[in-house]
């Protein structure tokens, strides 16, 4: 009975040493694994601080992309102002050249009405010395009439 409690002790003592180096992996085991959750936790920590930093950047990039629409409307808008501007500026400048023209045909028409004043006082200046002259032919014969006249009463 002796040898019966020697092996069954002997069982006991492997069984033993075999469940102290399951327990010794085991333990092993669980420390891995509170090494990869202290490790994912990190990783966890990390990605979360990543999803902030890509939130924050999507809430920038959001805000850029409305002042870009922003921006894109308003220099829609200068871009029509500017169109009519030119449109404005063209037609300005299409009425500055006629004008300038009307304003050459005008001078021109100065120049001419000018030479012709010009002739037309040289012809006055004419008309009156010839008006002189035949006024004083006139008062000449007048006085000579005149003469005669008295002339013809005194005989």
């Amino acid at each position: 009975k002796l040898n019966n409690l020697k092996l069954d002790a002997e069982k006991w003592q492997e069984k033993s040493d075999e469940l102290a180096e399951r327990i010794k992996e085991l333990e092993q085991e669980n420390l891995e694994k509170d090494h990869q959750i202290q490790s994912l936790t990190r990783k966890n920590q990390v990605l979360e601080e990543q999803v902030e930093k890509l939130e924050t950047d999507l809430d920038e990039i959001k805000q850029t992309a409305d002042e870009s629409h922003s921006l894109k409307t308003s220099n829609e808008n200068y871009t029509k102002k500017n169109q009519v501007l030119e449109e404005e500026l063209e037609e300005a400048d299409k009425n500055l050249k006629e004008t300038t023209e009307k304003l050459r045909e005008t001078d021109i028409k100065a120049e001419q009405l000018e030479r012709k004043v010009a002739s037309l006082e040289s012809e006055k200046e004419e008309w009156e010395k010839k008006f002189e002259e035949l006024s004083e032919q006139y008062n000449a014969s007048k006085a000579e009439l005149e003469e005669i006249s008295q002339q013809l009463e005194a005989i």
